[in-house]
Formats: C-alpha cells, sequence, structure tokens
C-alpha cells in the first residue's frame, strides 16, 4: 500500500502578482487565510499559479517562501512538471533538496509526447529523487490523455502514488477508481469532487479554494465523516460558482474573484489578460451567492 499525500482538500494556489512581480505580501496572506479555513494541502508552482510564466529564479524563490511561510502547518505540494525532462528533473530535485510532502508533474504539454516518451518522461524524474509524485492528467491543456496501460505500469513505480484526473470522462474516472491503492486518485475538477470522492477517491486538488479553503474541505471531511447528503447538497450549490471560475482560462477568473475579496490584484500574465466584461459581471453575480460559504 503506498503511502498517501494528503486526504481532503488541497488548493492549487494563485501566484499574486504587483507591476510585474510575485506580490510577495499577498501570497503570505493568501497561505495565512488557506491554513486558518483548515485546507488539507496547498500546491505551489501548479498551472494555477501561472508556472509556466515563472522564471526557475522566480519559481526556486516561490518554492522557498512558501515551505517557510507555510511551516509544517500544512501539507505542502510543488508543481515541478515542464514539458522538457532535464528541467522538470532540476525542479523535482530543488523540492527535495528544499524539503515537501511531494510533487506534482503535468504530462508534458506541447511537444505531445509518444506513450513510450511519456513513460520514459515520468520514470526519469521518478527516478532523480525520493518524492511521492502525483501526476496530473489534464488533457485540455496538454492535448495528451493519460492511457490506462501506461497508467498501470508507471504505477509500479514506488514513487508514483497518485493521479490528478482533469478530464471531464465519469466513465474514465470508474476506471481509475479501480487502481485503488496502487495509484490514489484525487479530482483535478471541482465540478466533479463528489463523484471522486464516491469512486473511492482521496480528495481534489482544487481552484475554487483559493477563496472558499473552509468550504471544500467541509464538503470533503463531510463525504470522509459519513455524510454523504450534506457533501452532495454542497456540491450541486457550488456548481454555478466553479462553471464561472471556468467561462475563461484559469486562473483569470479566480484571480478576479480574489481581488474583488481584496487578497491581492487581478494580475495575471501575458498571453493571460483581464477578464471581460461579461466574465467580470458572470462572477460578480456568483460572488454575491456564494458569500455565506466564505
Amino acid at each position: 500500500m503506498k503511502k498517501q499525500i494528503f486526504r481532503g482538500a488541497a488548493t492549487a494556489l494563485i501566484t499574486p502578482f504587483l507591476d510585474g512581480e510575485i506580490d510577495y505580501k499577498a501570497l503570505g496572506e493568501l497561505i495565512e487565510y488557506q491554513i486558518a479555513g483548515g485546507i488539507d494541502a496547498l500546491v505551489i508552482g501548479g498551472t494555477t499559479a501561472e508556472a509556466a510564466t515563472l522564471s526557475d529564479e522566480e519559481r526556486y524563490k516561490l518554492y522557498t517562501f512558501a515551505k517557510g511561510k507555510i511551516a509544517g502547518r500544512t501539507k505542502l505540494i510543488l508543481g515541478t512538471g515542464t514539458n522538457d525532462t532535464r528541467v522538470a528533473i532540476s525542479h523535482t530535485k530543488f523540492a527535495e533538496r528544499l524539503g515537501c510532502d511531494g510533487v506534482l508533474l503535468v504530462t508534458p504539454y506541447y511537444n505531445k509526447g509518444t506513450e513510450s516518451g511519456i513513460e520514459k518522461h515520468y520514470l526519469s524524474i521518478a527516478e532523480c529523487a525520493d518524492l511521492p509524485i502525483i501526476l496530473y492528467n489534464v488533457p485540455s491543456r496538454t492535448g495528451v490523455n493519460l492511457g490506462f496501460n501506461l497508467l498501470d505500469r508507471l504505477s509500479n513505480h514506488p514513487n508514483i502514488v497518485a493521479l490528478k484526473e482533469a478530464s471531464d470522462s465519469v466513465d474514465r474516472l470508474v476506471t481509475l477508481a479501480a487502481f485503488g491503492d496502487k495509484l490514489h486518485l484525487y479530482s483535478g475538477n471541482d465540478s466533479q469532487i463528489y463523484p471522486t470522492l464516491a469512486l473511492g477517491g482521496r480528495g481534489v486538488i482544487s481552484v475554487m479554494s483559493n477563496l472558499l479553503p473552509k468550504t471544500t474541505h467541509e464538503l470533503c471531511k463531510c463525504y470522509f465523516d459519513g455524510k454523504q447528503s450534506e457533501a452532495l447538497k454542497l456540491q450541486l450549490e457550488l456548481l454555478p460558482f466553479i462553471k464561472s471560475l471556468f467561462i475563461e482560462t484559469n486562473p483569470t477568473p479566480i484571480k478576479f474573484a480574489m481581488a474583488e475579496r481584496g487578497f491581492c490584484s487581478t494580475e495575471v500574465r501575458l498571453p493571460l489578460a483581464e477578464p471581460r466584461k461579461s466574465t467580470k459581471e458572470a462572477l460578480i453575480r456568483e460572488l454575491k451567492k456564494i458569500k455565506k460559504f466564505e
């Protein structure tokens, strides 16, 4: 049986920017807000963090700041995946030296590797450091959907312990659930938290929990505590807000929502841009409705 990195809700934390630089004051306040909300883990340097636009220097400073600020109060997972295996290995080795509870590795994007190439990519990283690895399947961004046979082979490596699944197929979730303890399953979609838990999943790596850490944690806790009807009620009530967060490319909407609540600026890095007026209006409507959950 493989060691579980976390159970419940992890936040794929945004990276707040101000005038082109990482806003560490806002970041520190965000981390404190997450911990106060009972979040079970924080993912730093993932897709929602706009990691693809961070320099290596920025990334490592971000990792180091988060490690010091969290100070062991919740689990720390670092996003170390890229589409260059050598760079991903370098990031993962840094994460190991820094000390964290695990790393998140996105499927190599743009290159669109073959199955054998992707397998070698993941195994090369798994061999470079003694850290628990969460694979991240997000075909809408990468153009690649990790096959079941490939996942089965990868799950044989002791360091590859989990999968963050962000496809839209419930049929696929059912098949992935069959891996059980061989490959722990986390939802990568806020709209699928309840179905993933119902299929034996361990939790969610969430976008909405940037604003709603307490409620996202509570949704998972209710399910694990046997209060499935309460968990389902929360999932259904939150669906309109969740949908509003993906009208445009993440993290543009969640950053706008966080700015509306005074946590940070709306600033994103190109090629992302300020949300459209219609998106802002939709988000403001939903923010009014979910005020009770904050």
